[in-house]
């Protein structure tokens, strides 16, 4: 693994103050219907100005190809033409699949309804001519290469003969119809906005700078090639002139304006001007494109293909065993740049680069999906990696006519859709480990391009209709012959079962925004590009549309060594949201993990699916548990294992652990409710937004309390380095169970109040030791 300590003294990765305590990547509305999850607050980009459609989502790409189908009960294989083309017209019918989008959370709300004709098995309808992209009239030679390339503009991502299909398409999709309005009225929003100021974020990045003069690039291009309005081009030119350094206001160094030791910013800005050369190729005279070459090259270009030419300025570390994003994101843009000015390059730069990035990314982004489909570092930067890698390969697909392996290199990359689809929860993400900066141009639209290339509709379909569908790519990866409901024989659990991760997806309904879920994990503590927590047994809890137990995300990216190690003594493990203490875990004489530790799980599953309808209700034998020897993950602990199931028919949830433990320990789990402690302190009651869910010990060990505190760090646990602070965690309560050195069971019972039951409706399941679970073990 990479050490990212290797090129610099200084912090590589630009995260800290604004949004180093923000939550995951949503956007917020501008005018929330309640106040915001504090969930939403720790760990991702808020402050972009953006308009969001009320119902946003994106679908399909543009050809079906031969790779490998995505492993999923609902695949491109099912549905009848007949019923695909009824589905076809029942969509267009409905328009908009969801009704809204959740205010708080940001993700759709499906209405209570059974449309058979809509809602069926995902598929795509190739027959549906009236809304099928046209072929690709250019030929392209029967032995492709990355530098033999179509001879009419654009050509990355969106060629001449998508535009011009364009305009009979929109009308006939509501959300193609829906994605544009968005991107116009985006456009609309940065045409009045001052080109973006320069910004270092510590000594660590301009990342925000380049990915939102990307976002900018693409909106004024797409406006512009569809209204030929030429002001558009003039505030994409006002754009890169700024970020050339030739603006009004100063942009950064001479000798490195683009900032190349923390690459991610180089890259994305070559990716910006190869939008913006490409795209609106027939706009610029021959003496802007030279200045846009020049600058392409100047810092970036040139930098890039030294990387691999014996990087001697020491900025290429990501290009070396990096199997996450900064791979997927450096190549690509380098790759992008390339495509752009090959041809009209005099420096040889472009031709020399697409040499080396198609097989580095090979060997390094295609790698970074695990065997279940999991992305290597966390669910967050999944959105960096996969938006670089789709981009890539998208671009190579349209100018040179093939992907040249990028989509076959890693035999489980078709899996990683699934992987997205389950670690979303009714609220958000399953979001485990760092959540990285602003997303800005980065999208969970990989999964609209993935859809068409790997045949698997239903990550299109879900995809959609979420917030982040509206930008530009979509409105070319989308196949608008796509029919049905993800959710239509889409399973409720999943395991993911790669030793690296170890985590499991249950749930109540893909569809009920009120529906329980409940994601948890074991997974080793090491191997994750240092983005991960000392977190094995971490959980997290939905139900009555909002987030129970969650996750604190980001430390602060610019805290001392914070990427440096993620050995047993490494600084990183000493700040309160990357240590054991700052996960809802059992915490052993108050110290972190081990990080050597290798968890097994014994996972099970009644196998229950979800039927066309939103409208579901599990049956009462439907379950699904996740068992985790997690002994190895501690230090002064004879044997550990927890245990999570459904019960009652996916009402509620119960949370064992059996443990013999030499030192004290602590349950622990973070929330933003209010919480009510029984007198008895054997019992808890959590609000939040009119909801409540109630806590209850079963079978409670002598001594066993529940009490709650502050998100501060204990005592005896590892110190702050000197010098450094934690970030603040307002509105977080710890609600903790303290036990002495011994033997104990300790059953956690949650039972959300549901709305439609009565008390006597709730189940107490009886004690059943861990190795005796089964699915019907229990209520």
């Amino acid at each position: 693994m990479a050490t990212y300590n290797a090129i610099d003294t200084r912090s590589p990765y630009g995260s800290g103050d604004p949004y180093y305590s923000a939550s995951t990547g949503y956007i917020s509305p501008p005018n929330p219907k309640k106040p915001l999850s504090n969930w939403i607050k720790f760990g991702i980009p808020v402050a972009v100005i953006v308009i969001v459609a009320a119902v946003v989502g994106g679908v399909v790409g543009s050809h079906h190809s031969s790779h490998k189908n995505a492993s999923a009960s609902s695949n491109g294989d099912t549905g009848s033409p007949a019923a695909a083309s009824s589905a076809l017209s029942a969509k267009n019918a409905i328009g908009i699949f969801p009704t809204a989008t959740d205010s708080e959370f940001m993700v759709p709300v499906y209405p209570s309804t059974t449309n058979t004709a809509a809602f069926t098995s995902p598929t795509f309808n190739p027959s549906s001519s009236g809304v099928a992209w046209p072929q690709d009239p250019f030929q392209f030679s029967s032995n492709p290469s990355p530098t033999n390339l179509r001879t009419d503009r654009p050509r990355l991502i969106a060629p001449q003969y998508k535009w011009n299909a364009l305009a009979k398409l929109i009308p006939q999709d509501p959300y193609l119809k829906s994605w544009n309005d968005t991107i116009f009225g985006n456009a609309t929003s940065y045409y009045s906005l001052p080109p973006v100021v320069y910004h270092l974020d510590g000594d660590s990045g301009i990342l925000d700078n380049a990915r939102e003069v990307k976002m900018r690039i693409k909106a004024f291009a797409y406006v512009f090639r569809m209204t030929n309005d030429t002001k558009w081009v003039d505030r994409a030119w006002a754009e890169i002139q700024n970020a050339a350094g030739n603006g009004t206001t100063p942009f950064g160094p001479d000798n490195d304006k683009w900032n190349s030791i923390h690459f991610l910013d180089t890259a994305e800005f070559c990716a910006a001007f190869a939008i913006a050369y490409d795209w609106l190729y027939d706009m610029w005279s021959e003496q802007q494109k030279e200045q846009i070459r020049f600058t392409m090259n100047l810092y970036g270009l040139s930098l890039g293909l030294t990387v691999f030419q014996g990087d001697p300025h020491g900025i290429g570390w990501w290009s070396k065993d990096t199997f996450g994003n900064w791979n997927c994101v450096c190549n690509d843009g380098l790759t992008l740049g390339a495509l752009a000015i090959l041809g009209d390059d005099t420096t040889g730069n472009a031709n020399a680069l697409l040499g080396f990035t198609i097989d580095n990314a090979k060997q390094n982004c295609a790698q970074a999906v695990t065997s279940d489909g999991t992305w290597n570092e966390t669910a967050n930067y999944w959105y960096f990696g996969t938006t670089g890698h789709a981009e890539m390969t998208s671009a190579l697909m349209t100018a040179a006519g093939s992907d040249f392996g990028l989509l076959s290199a890693n035999t489980n990359f078709n899996l990683t859709g699934l992987f997205h689809m389950y670690v979303f929860g009714p609220t958000s993400l399953f979001d485990w480990g760092d959540h990285g900066p602003n997303k800005f141009s980065t999208t969970a639209n990989s999964m609209i391009f993935y859809a068409s290339q790997y045949n698997a509709p239903q990550f299109a379909l879900f995809q959609r209709d979420q917030h982040d569908a509206a930008e530009p790519w979509s409105m070319f990866w989308y196949d608008a012959t796509v029919t049905g409901a993800f959710w239509d024989n889409a399973p409720l659990d999943h395991y993911f079962d790669f030793g690296g991760d170890q985590w499991a997806s249950m749930r109540s309904s893909w569809t009920d925004a009120s529906a329980l879920y409940v994601g948890i994990k074991g997974g080793t503590l090491r191997g994750h590009q240092t983005h991960n927590d000392l977190d094995a047994g971490d959980f997290v809890l939905d139900c009555l549309k909002t987030r129970w137990w969650g996750e604190l995300g980001s430390g602060d990216y610019l805290s001392l060594n914070y990427f440096l190690s993620d050995a047993q003594d490494a600084t990183r493990w000493q700040y309160y949201r990357k240590m054991t203490q700052g996960q809802n875990t059992i915490v052993v004489n108050e110290q972190n993990q081990d990080v050597t530790a290798q968890p097994t799980v014994n996972f099970n599953s009644s196998g229950t699916v979800q039927g066309s309808s939103t409208v579901f209700q599990a049956p009462s034998d439907s379950t699904a548990y996740f068992i985790a020897d997690l002994t190895s993950a501690y230090f002064n602990v004879s044997s550990f294992s927890r245990g999570m199931r459904l019960i009652n028919g996916r009402r509620q949830v119960l949370l064992q652990d059996e443990i013999t433990v030499q030192a004290g320990m602590l349950w622990r789990a973070h929330t933003n409710a209010t919480v009510d402690v029984d007198p008895s302190g054997t019992s808890a009651t959590l609000s939040r937004d009119g909801e409540t869910l109630k806590m209850e010990i079963l079978n409670p060990p002598p001594g066993a309390q529940i009490t709650t505190g502050p998100t501060t760090r204990l005592p005896n646990g590892p110190p702050l380095p000197q010098g450094q602070t934690d970030q603040p965690n307002p509105n977080i309560t710890v609600v903790s169970i303290s036990l002495p050195a011994g033997q104990y069971t300790l059953e956690i019972l949650f039972s959300p109040q549901w709305h439609d039951l009565q008390q006597s409706d709730y189940k107490t399941p009886s004690s059943v030791p861990l190795n005796q679970w089964t699915l019907e073990s229990h209520p």
